[in-house]
């Protein structure tokens, strides 16, 4: 039997961990595009804010010592709120790419600070997601896996942003950011709608809550039993 308390500090060192990275990119990103009038990196700030929402709700869960029925109860609230965080990211990346792509914004130059930021954001929050999925695989806790996959968009949306500054170097590509994190939307709004519902499709037939088999390591199913490996 795993120690549930040793995994929920474990656990809650991570989402803290996340939640003070956020912060400074947050701060980081705000500054820098106030200062270069960036509508790109203000916007990154803004996406670092929505995030803190989901990791507020996990510090709240995990600090919270409950009996069964009380934790129950907890954990789909916990995951609740962190669903509503997925919609809040879906909103914000379909109308900032939507309105780069109808040229609403004005034309946004990459900065030394804005590429280092994204980058180091994509190192820490890719860290983050495989750390927090193996506990969240041990505890059988759907919050902490969904707060997980938002770190795990978050880095999807950080390398979509460096792979779009170089095909817009290299060929002229401007729309090849917008329209890749576009791309995410659709499973922003499954996480979303899942995590509100309390429940995935097939849980009831006996299938786990969490999984860390191949597939399930990037939320694209639900698998059996057989295939959970903590």
């Amino acid at each position: 039997m795993p120690d549930l308390n040793g995994l929920r500090r474990a656990a809650l060192a991570l989402v803290v961990i996340g939640l003070l990275w956020n912060m400074v990119e947050a701060g980081v990103s705000l500054w820098a595009g106030a200062v270069a009038g960036s509508v790109a990196m203000l916007a990154f700030g803004l996406d670092s804010i929505v995030e803190l929402l989901a990791g507020g709700a996990l510090v709240w869960r995990l600090r919270t010592s409950l009996d069964d029925s009380e934790a129950e109860a907890a954990e789909l609230r916990a995951q609740r709120l962190v669903g509503i965080s997925f919609f809040l990211l879906a909103f914000y990346v379909v109308l900032h790419s939507g309105s780069n792509l109808l040229g609403w914004l004005p034309e946004s130059k990459p900065s030394l600070i804005g590429v280092a930021i994204v980058a180091s954001s994509a190192v820490v929050m890719a860290v983050l997601y495989v750390a927090k999925m193996r506990i969240a695989t041990q505890m059988q806790s759907r919050s902490l896996r969904a707060e997980a996959l938002e770190s795990l968009f978050c880095d999807l949306q950080d390398l979509t942003i460096l792979v779009g500054l170089g095909l817009n170097a290299l060929f002229a590509w401007w729309w090849a950011d917008p329209v890749s994190v576009l791309l995410l939307v659709p499973l922003f709004i499954k996480e979303g709608l899942e995590n509100l519902s309390g429940h995935e499709d097939g849980e009831e037939d006996g299938f786990l809550h969490v999984c860390l088999c191949r597939l399930c390591f990037y939320g694209l199913r639900t698998c059996p039993p057989t295939c959970s490996r903590a």
